[in-house]
């Protein structure tokens, strides 16, 4: 046990980097920013695998061991236990004196009537009784088991859910993805489905549960000082049968209230503007897009992002990488003019304006490597590839015409909402050996091992007669407020063996 009581200790200690250091799970931008600003110290956390606590080699060692020492140390106390309640209670010592608690007194009642009247007092103790040299009787009661039962029942529920916990982390996974609130919809069918994917050690990907959930709308509420109230998005979702009959079944969800369906749950975690283009190209032909942008100011909701468009109708792809678009720029949901720069006065829809730079030229969308929706490639930019042929501050309706007559103009805005699902099969008995835990611990805490030995002697025949009454008590564990209770029984027997009569000649003993 204490093997596994520094293992414990060491696993909590070993999960403090967790919390302190940025995970790669959680933000790969934030740990690269790190190793960056920490030079060699962070490269060293990095290889000593700092960056990725919960995964590490030598996090895992020490929760394999915590396992193995927690297996080894209840096996043989269980055996033990069972043993103890297949057995009887321990014979009456010979000199009860000795004991912390001790009482001797003489009844008028027969040795019969005295081990009578014990057994009903004891009710409820196991208890054995024994014939013992010279005519002496005795009784021996023990209570308490239950205080074992719930050291186990805390240490096995201890051993479950580390075992639930590390099942969890095999079969579960974690998605997010960003859906327009405007009738968009997404559907759990693949990794693809999903803009960031975290699956577990057994999860590739290929068998996840299926359903749909379709954002018709985004409500948010803000305080005067700007801050969030609440944030409730309208959906309707469909799994299992309704996926076959196409049924809709509407859901307010909201920040603390996840939906969950298909053993899937769906979090609302967050939301943003996605302000809407429509660019007229010389030929007639127009293009809109809606592509979200994220806030910069969580406070006020100033936006960034880039919104791109290809040229329609050309097919040489050398001309189309010439005559590629992209409107960068900032998002404000209520405008102020700080100098020269746009910014934003409050995160809610109350006088939403753009700053925007139109580049034109080669996108980079071809070159291979991934690109991120809410910037342009900077690489392009510094060849002179991709070069800004305007600049301008609009609000909804106002348009810029370019050279070559093409008009960009901004048609409004549209919400977006930032949703999380998350799978663990284990969950359910996580939160049940989570309630074991804390039973077992309870139980033990407040319940007290303890012993209580009757002895019975025959009057000595010096003309006195009556019986000799010898009680005894012990706490195995700890003796505090067992005093009480050993007084309270001695007073209930005496009382049923001679009542209304003051005791005398007694010899009643504790231990300071």
């Amino acid at each position: 046990m204490r093997t596994a009581l520094v293992l414990l200790f060491l696993l909590a200690v070993a999960a403090l980097p967790g919390a302190l250091l940025p995970q790669r799970s959680l933000n790969p931008q934030k740990v690269d920013e790190y190793i960056a600003s920490h030079g060699w110290w962070g490269q060293l956390l990095d290889r000593l695998e700092f960056y990725n606590v919960y995964g590490s080699v030598w996090f895992s060692a020490v929760y394999l061991l915590l396992f193995i020492s927690l297996v080894g140390c209840l096996l043989p106390r269980t055996f033990e236990y069972a043993k103890a309640l297949r057995g009887k209670p321990v014979i009456t010592p010979r000199n009860l004196a000795r004991l912390p608690h001790h009482h001797q007194t003489t009844v008028d009642a027969t040795g019969e009537e005295v081990m009578a009247t014990a057994k009903k007092r004891l009710r409820g103790w196991r208890m054995v009784e024994r014939e013992e040299e010279d005519g002496a009787r005795s009784i021996s009661a023990e209570r308490g088991y239950l205080r074992e039962t719930g050291n186990l029942v805390f240490h096995f529920a201890m051993l479950g859910l580390i075992v639930a916990l590390a099942i969890g982390k095999m079969f579960q996974y974690e998605g997010q993805v960003v859906v327009l609130a405007n009738g968009s919809q997404f559907c759990n069918s693949g990794t693809l489905s999903y803009d960031t994917f975290r699956p577990g050690l057994r999860v590739d990907g290929t068998d996840l549960d299926p359903f749909c959930v379709k954002v018709d709308g985004f409500t948010a509420n803000f305080l005067p000082t700007g801050q969030a109230d609440y944030y409730r998005a309208d959906i309707e979702y469909q799994s299992g049968e309704d996926l076959d009959t196409n049924t809709w079944r509407p859901y307010k969800l909201e920040v603390n209230s996840p939906l969950r369906t298909a053993g899937d749950r769906v979090y609302l975690l967050s939301h943003g503007y996605a302000p809407v283009f429509t660019v007229t190209f010389p030929d007639g032909q127009k293009r809109t897009h809606t592509t979200q942008w994220r806030p910069v100011n969580q406070m006020t909701y100033l936006s960034e992002g880039a919104t791109k468009f290809d040229p329609p109708g050309v097919t040489d792809p050398a001309q189309r990488r010439q005559r590629q678009l992209a409107i960068t720029g900032l998002f404000a949901p209520t405008a102020v003019m700080q100098g020269d720069l746009l910014g934003s006065a409050f995160p809610d829809l109350r006088d939403p304006a753009v700053a925007v730079d139109v580049l034109k030229g080669d996108l980079g969308n071809e070159s291979g490597r991934g690109q991120s929706i809410y910037e342009v490639n900077q690489d392009m930019i510094d060849a002179g590839r991709l070069k800004r042929v305007a600049r301008q501050n609009l609000r909804p309706g106002d348009e810029i015409t370019l050279a070559d007559g093409t008009k960009i103009s901004f048609d409004g805005v549209r919400q977006w909402v930032y949703l999380q699902v998350s799978h663990d099969p284990s969950q359910g008995w996580v939160l049940v050996f989570a309630v074991f835990v804390v039973l077992g611990l309870g139980t033990s805490l407040v319940v007290k091992r303890r012993r209580f030995w009757v002895r019975t002697v025959p009057g000595s025949g010096d003309g006195t007669g009556g019986t000799v009454l010898l009680l005894g008590g012990l706490a195995r564990t700890d003796q505090a407020g067992y005093g009480e209770e050993f007084g309270r029984v001695t007073e209930d027997l005496l009382a049923e063996l001679a009542p209304g009569r003051a005791r005398e000649n007694a010899v009643v003993g504790r231990e300071s």
